[in-house]
């Protein structure tokens, strides 16, 4: 594997590779890498000639008061990771490589990015929507690889990329998950080992309500209000839960075959998220 820092270091090699003809895969991460991040890696390999990873951990998508500082960052185990991931390229930019003055363009993808987590965190969709457009830019790669557990930010990249006509494929990998069903997170290292224990009813919660959907439960928000009580009354601080369009993350009605159920909630000091998507 090699590990560039540089944007012209990046370059040459893609270079290089085009003139070889390989296909380029791209799979962006903040680090502090998991079994979920090492999917997407794998799904990569299995789909391009190279794969390139990013380790960085971007500042524009961290508002105030929030971990930018305290975020988990874990290089020599991140290397380590991808390495035996067979992982071609490392690409592990400073912030100062890639924001080397003041930012006077951002990518704003509206109407997806206003809602949800978006309604909590505002400008993180920004910040996120650029950092992943200068990294298509550099990268220039003809697949991207991206976890389905970031549900919003998965369907914000989609239109970003089908609006300004970059000709990559995404890809979607589905989350990983616990074996007792948490949906895997750098940020489940802030959890307590009592709040570890609570955690999983998260994905419980997401699994009844598919399943009296399925049973014929039509009154989605009465629903999800049921739940938000249960998850308050269980200890967690419930930001938003919803049973959406997966095509427009607007909310659904009984007529929408295709459902997904976005939740996010506070457990201590982790914010969690996590979705499920299913057909009616």
């Amino acid at each position: 594997m090699q590990t560039v820092t540089r944007i012209e270091q990046l370059r040459a090699i893609i270079r290089q590779w085009r003139r070889q003809g390989q296909s380029i895969a791209l799979v962006p991460t903040m680090g502090n890498l998991h079994a979920g991040h090492i999917a997407l890696v794998n799904a990569a390999r299995r789909r391009a000639g190279k794969v390139v990873v990013s380790v960085f951990v971007n500042p524009t998508q961290f508002g105030e008061g929030e971990d930018f500082e305290a975020y988990p960052r874990t290089e020599q185990e991140d290397v380590e990771k991808l390495q035996l991931a067979r992982t071609d390229l490392l690409f592990l930019p400073t912030v100062a490589e890639i924001y080397p003055q003041p930012a006077l363009v951002n990518v704003a993808v509206s109407g997806l990015s206003e809602r949800y987590c978006g309604a909590s965190r505002p400008g993180h969709f920004d910040g996120v929507a650029t950092i992943v457009c200068k990294l298509f830019n550099m990268v220039q790669p003809d697949l991207a690889f991206f976890g389905q557990k970031d549900f919003q930010q998965l369907a914000i990249i989609r239109r970003m990329v089908a609006d300004l006509d970059f000709p990559i494929q995404i890809c979607a990998v589905p989350t990983v998950r616990e074996a007792d069903g948490l949906a895997m997170s750098s940020r489940n290292g802030y959890l307590t080992a009592e709040q570890r224990a609570l955690a999983p009813r998260l994905y419980q919660n997401l699994c009844q309500i598919r399943d009296a959907i399925l049973a014929g439960q039509t009154d989605y928000r009465e629903l999800a209000d049921q739940h938000l009580r249960q998850l308050s009354a269980a200890g967690f601080q419930p930001d938003y839960l919803a049973v959406c369009r997966p095509s427009d993350l607007l909310e659904a009605t009984p007529a929408d075959r295709e459902l997904v159920i976005l939740l996010a909630a506070r457990l201590g000091r982790a914010r969690l998220i996590d979705n499920l998507s299913f057909t009616r």
